[in-house]
């Protein structure tokens, strides 16, 4: 009995991992880590993916008992008010929907509309190369067939289907790369305190209730929800669906670092081909994520390749009242931009309650997709040039926030351009209708003794070129003046 005891006790440490030094567990992720490097150029080269957000939350719309959630309704007590385009995915938060109640509407979800293949096609359509779906957010809710809990789809409600495995095959079927994110650190239903406990004994002054569920929290420990509910369910996960472009983790506000470290080890031990980002936490992530709707203005030189995700309105999951949705003009400048610097676009839809894609983004999906069949030669397998743009008008978009209080000014001119580079090929993208017959770029003067030719993606003739003071100047053929989204020209070296 005594020798059992013993057993059991080694194999319950063995199962947790024994904390690590902050030197060798350093040591360990970079070990794990430089494996990776094949990985990220395949990663980087498919450029434009599509993001998810759909679950209970998104049968609820932003509103709950007939009002639409806000940020002035959220009682400050239970931590600062959430930005307003957080009321989708988070409303339960920003609602204060106790636990039961929560899970008695889980138990009404029948998305019934859903059709993983027309997800994907769309998202083909649109010219994406790659989907990030979403197995759990913060509410806890599992949208897979779960053997950790009952809180899922398929064991909770009268759907009975698993959603995430009829994306997977889908996406199997149409040749689309598929990464899943999970929440790791929040956990409404079953997160106890969000970590702050531990937070506390090593920062006594830490006071942030912010993303905690302070109105019903869970009994359990912090500690327990990491051990029995969100790392079994990543290993079923990636046991489940093999062969991921990445794991999204989430939110890793109180997490301290052996547990990033974990979770990030987990993923590798089973996926050792799977990329983890940056929000694993504790900067032990394989590619950096920009913040929500911001296109960063410096690159942290310690990861390779970086994804900024943005949304297609002001919300991530489904808000039956937000209607401000970005036009054709500027997802193209978002695309664009990105792909000078270097970055991955992941672009979200908020599917609503039914399981279906709203039509406005349908719409704005379709026309990204026809102008990235013309030019997308100059976004995917791309890399930064030596300039990413010329020209004077500059934009920041710095969050969502941001973008939602200041809006998009389309004011770009004939003189604005971005630039790509691929093998030996350097692309010169315009998003405006040419005003004259000639366009004149001056980042190209300096290579204008190694340039081979000139063309016009979607317009198979060579362009007639001439260098003028410290300018390379290009005659483009009269179709050209028709493009109403602007034009790519493709500059051969040699």
């Amino acid at each position: 009995m005594k020798r059992l005891l013993i057993l059991t006790i080694c194999l319950v440490l063995a199962f947790q991992g024994f904390p690590q030094d902050k030197e060798t567990l350093s040591q360990d992720w970079a070990k794990m880590h430089s494996t990776k490097t094949d990985l990220f150029k395949d990663y980087n080269d498919l450029k434009f993916g599509m993001f998810i957000h759909w679950g209970v939350y998104s049968k609820l719309g932003g509103v709950w008992k007939g009002g639409k959630i806000l940020p002035e309704t959220r009682n400050p007590k239970f931590g600062a008010s959430p930005e307003s385009w957080l009321q989708g995915e988070w409303i339960m938060y920003c609602a204060q929907i106790p636990r039961q109640e929560y899970r008695a509407v889980a138990q009404t979800f029948n998305p019934a509309g859903f059709n993983a293949e027309s997800w994907v096609m769309l998202a083909k359509e649109a010219g994406m190369r790659y989907i990030v779906a979403m197995p759990k957010h913060h509410d806890g809710f599992a949208m897979y067939h779960s053997k950790v809990t009952d809180y899922n789809i398929y064991d909770l409600t009268a759907f009975k289907r698993d959603p995430i495995e009829e994306i997977y095959k889908a996406c199997q079927k149409y040749g689309m790369r598929m990464g899943i994110y999970y929440s790791h650190s929040i956990d409404w239903m079953d997160g106890g305190d969000g970590g702050e406990a531990q937070r506390a004994k090593v920062d006594p002054g830490y006071i942030d209730a912010y993303a905690i569920n302070h109105y019903d929290p869970s009994p359990v420990k912090f500690e327990d929800y990491i051990e029995k509910k969100a790392k079994p369910q990543v290993r079923e996960i990636l046991r489940k669906f093999p062969n991921l472009v990445e794991i999204w983790y989430d939110y890793p506000r109180n997490m301290n670092r052996q547990q990033s470290f974990e979770f990030y080890k987990l993923a590798y031990d089973i996926q050792p081909g799977c990329l983890v980002n940056s929000r694993v936490g504790n900067d032990l992530g394989d590619f950096l994520n920009a913040g929500d709707n911001e296109i960063p203005t410096d690159i942290n030189s310690k990861y390779k390749t970086w994804e900024t995700p943005g949304t297609l309105n002001n919300t991530w999951g489904y808000k039956s009242y937000d209607t401000d949705w970005k036009s054709l003009e500027e997802m193209l400048f978002w695309i664009v931009e990105i792909a000078s610097k270097g970055g991955n676009y992941l672009l979200n839809v908020g599917t609503d309650g039914n399981g279906v894609i709203p039509e406005a983004s349908v719409k704005i999906l379709t026309e990204i997709g026809a102008w990235m069949k013309v030019n997308g030669e100059a976004i995917y397998g791309t890399n930064k040039w030596s300039t990413t743009k010329e020209g004077s008008t500059m934009l920041e978009m710095k969050s969502t926030t941001f973008r939602k209080e200041n809006g998009f000014n389309s004011t770009f001119t004939a003189e604005d351009f971005w630039f790509t580079f691929k093998k030996n090929s350097v692309y010169v993208i315009s998003l405006v209708s040419p005003e004259k017959s000639k366009v004149s770029v001056k980042s190209l003067y300096n290579f204008r003794r190694q340039i081979k030719g000139i063309k016009l993606l979607g317009v198979n003739e060579s362009l007639k070129w001439e260098t003028s003071e410290d300018k390379v100047k290009i005659t483009l053929p009269s179709e050209s003046k028709s493009y109403k989204h602007g034009f790519v020209l493709k500059v051969e070296l040699k």
